[in-house]
């Protein structure tokens, strides 16, 4: 079943789910929850998407293709297994 196949099942679930089941489901997600949500929180993060966002709009950030990223990172891999 594709992702977006889940999310919407789990959606309608959710939707119709009594009390209990609603708090079993928030319970075993709760913290992940949080995490993510504190983050739009976070003014020491949005500073710094706004800095990397002013620096990708003026050209003075470094981009790289996906190709270029995969193969730094295939590259780093690399470097750490033959240590």
């Amino acid at each position: 079943m594709k992702t977006e196949n889940k999310k919407q099942k789990l959606h309608r679930y959710i939707e119709t789910a009594d009390e209990k089941k609603l708090k079993a489901i928030y319970t075993m997600v709760e913290e992940e929850i949080e995490e993510t949500s504190d983050l739009w929180n976070d003014e020491e993060f949005i500073a710094e998407l706004e800095q990397r966002e002013k620096k990708y709009l003026n050209g003075s950030s470094k981009t790289y293709l996906v190709k270029e990223s995969v193969a730094r990172a295939k590259q780093a891999v690399k470097k750490i297994k033959s240590k």
